[in-house]
């Protein structure tokens, strides 16, 4: 694999310093700008052709030059990117006032509904609203934010550093104590978060000027327009009070065991949970405190980490079990760029964004990953999710660019996520020989359900509450003096989580997540964590699977695949509910499959909650922060570095 991924680093940096002489230009060359065209239907089809075959060329680049940076953080690529994002916004002005110039109400509307469709995207401008040196600006400020998050380090010691990627996320989640928790959880939000507040408010405003120049409101309305729904905010609304008891009932069996082994100095039975005790950076996911909460101890521990690593796995092993997966639905394989190209494992040699992705280059045959894979069952699961963006982009290759995204944001999640709750059912660890029995009865099912719970269930508030707070600060309500206040308040509302130790406005505790300094939409995590229920639920009827649902693998189900297939090949070429009809018979999100998965460990967690508090009402209440702290901490550091 190092071998492999020298050579695509070489061959990667070639291409792009060949490149780089072309980006930096001043203009366009001319086979990228568009012809002469009359004002007629025939000229406006020619001229979609031609867009899409041009672009196709254009976004290659532009990709490439992300990747490039992506894969090595060094200043040179960082302005190679900015210089590629500006081409980009370039080529996407020149052709948008080309449409505008030339072709008429009348002739839009004479195309069919999806033609019609794909001009009206083409003349929006977005960040090409802005002039040049705003363009150039907001690139630069977008590397620079990306950058301060991927290299940020915790120093401890002046000879020691702790990177997010392994330290204090194994902190987060395998430690105990609640001081190193708490050194670990706040010295990554000052060393991420801080550095980046400077820079966001001026970010949100360039956003916000591209957005109204294409006739939104601002960012977020222009995010939200992706859902082509008039009532989205209002439904996802409705759509989180219909899971808020289930996560009401697990918040309160997490709190009392907690309140166990901390003690009452620390946690309030009748208030939020302190943010560093949940085994995750951001409280997002709790499944790393699972061996804390475990309904029934004496039952198996599903963990197949310590089987894998003894079999000897690595990154490439976990992604071709993965390839098998989709295969065996009747799906693609890889394409050999995928192999030659995607970055599997964490180089040693420099410095790269971790966080894991997926990448479509236009070309039609370039996919890739980019993954620090670790051998852990988690990162097995997260292989799963992203080879299920690949096989979308697989799917949905031959429709026009326009078109090559999912039905909405939250399908592109959930497919992969669909994978994984077959892949994660001991039926399934046990038939790829990670798991030696199978056994089935209640209190093993229990075991399984909490623990996919706190994973699921948990982190529905949380997929919910980013874009809540990010659409407060693109629309002006939450202005920046209020962003980490704000922040905190949406995190005690929806997630019943407070901070372990005073934050002010000093902080920006919101930048210590990928997605915000990423500039990632984050709500399309709700509506997968919803619709992969019911995508599971329709794909285990297709595969003739009558057990419970929370049993059923859809492994080798090539009925199944075909459902998957269906979905993924039309892009974003359809309406979304429309695309959901056709696949399950139903054009509303809702969670009546996610209940019913989860039904038996929603009545146990009920019946174990009889004497407990549901919610938080005590919601001003924060922990005290512990005697000898951060002191022992430091202490505790130095003796193991002696």
């Amino acid at each position: 694999m190092a071998v492999i991924t020298a050579c695509v680093h070489r061959s990667v940096k070639t291409a792009l310093l060949l490149l780089s002489v072309f980006l930096l230009s001043e203009a366009l060359p001319a086979s990228w700008l568009p012809g002469n065209y009359a004002n007629t239907t025939s000229d406006a089809l020619r001229f979609l052709s031609d867009y899409n075959s041009t672009a196709e060329e254009v976004f290659f680049k532009s990709v490439l030059a992300g990747w490039n940076y992506n894969t090595n953080l060094t200043d040179y690529n960082s302005k190679l990117q900015v210089a590629a994002s500006l081409v980009d916004q370039e080529f996407s002005e020149v052709w948008s006032l080309k449409a505008k110039e030339v072709f008429s109400k009348d002739v839009l509307n004479s195309l069919s509904e999806k033609d019609r469709t794909l001009l009206k995207n083409v003349k929006l401008l977005g960040t090409a609203n802005l002039p040049q040196a705003e363009r150039e600006e907001f690139n630069t400020l977008w590397t620079i934010m990306d950058r301060i998050y991927s290299t940020s380090k915790v120093y401890p010691l002046p000879n020691v550093s702790w990177s997010l990627e392994s330290d204090l996320s194994e902190i987060l989640a395998n430690s105990r104590s609640y001081k190193k928790l708490l050194f670990a959880w706040e010295g990554w939000r000052n060393a991420a978060g801080v550095p980046l507040k400077q820079h966001y408010p001026r970010f949100v405003e360039l956003s916000n000027k591209a957005a109204r120049g294409d006739g939104f409101e601002d960012t977020g309305a222009y995010w939200r327009s992706w859902y082509e729904t008039e009532t989205f905010q209002e439904d996802l609304e409705k759509l989180y009070k219909t899971i808020e008891p289930l996560y009401l009932n697990l918040h309160a069996f997490v709190r009392r065991k907690l309140y166990n082994f901390y003690g009452p100095k620390y946690i309030n039975l009748k208030g939020p949970i302190p943010a560093h005790l949940l085994g995750n950076m951001w409280a997002q996911s709790w499944s790393n405190i699972y061996n804390m909460m475990i309904p029934f101890p004496g039952k198996p521990f599903l963990d197949v980490t310590g089987e894998m690593v003894r079999q000897g796995y690595n990154a490439t092993r976990m992604f071709r079990l993965s390839e098998e997966f989709f295969t065996s639905l009747g799906l693609k394989e890889m394409p050999s760029e995928f192999w030659e190209k995607s970055m599997l494992v964490k180089p040693a040699d420099r410095e790269v964004v971790c966080h894991a992705s997926a990448w479509d280059f236009y070309n039609r045959k370039d996919f890739r990953i980019k993954q620090c894979t670790t051998v852990t069952m988690d990162d097995l699961f997260t292989v799963h999710h992203e080879m299920g963006h690949i096989q979308y982009f697989l799917q949905y290759k031959d429709q026009p660019v326009g078109y090559r995204s999912g039905a909405n944001p939250g399908f592109h999640e959930a497919i992969g996520d669909v994978m994984s709750l077959s892949v994660s059912t001991p039926k399934h660890l046990h038939e790829i020989n990670l798991l030696e029995s199978v056994t089935s009865d209640v209190e093993t099912d229990l075991n399984f359900l909490l623990k996919t719970a706190l994973d699921k269930i948990a982190f529905l508030p949380f997929g919910y509450l980013v874009d809540l707070w990010r659409w407060g600060v693109f629309s002006g309500s939450t202005p920046p003096e209020k962003y980490n206040s704000a922040w905190w308040q949406l995190r005690t509302k929806y997630q019943g989580i407070c901070p372990p130790i005073r934050r002010t406005e000093e902080h920006f505790d919101p930048g210590a997540k990928f997605h915000i300094p990423g500039n990632t939409p984050y709500i399309r995590y709700f509506i997968s964590f919803i619709l992969q229920f019911q995508l599971h639920e329709k794909l285990c009827e297709a595969a003739n699977q009558s057990s419970p649902l929370h049993t059923c693998d859809i492994y080798r189900s090539t009925e199944a695949g075909a459902i998957l297939k269906k979905v993924m090949e039309a892009g974003s070429s359809k309406p979304w509910p429309e695309v959901l009809q056709e696949a399950i018979g139903t054009r509303e999100i809702n969670a009546t499959s996610l209940m019913k998965y989860f039904e038996p460990i929603i009545k146990w967690l009920e019946e174990q909650n009889v004497n407990e508090t549901l919610g938080w009402p005590e919601l001003s209440w924060v922990p005290p922060i512990p005697e000898g702290y951060p002191e022992d901490v430091l202490a505790e550091i130095k003796a193991s570095a002696a």
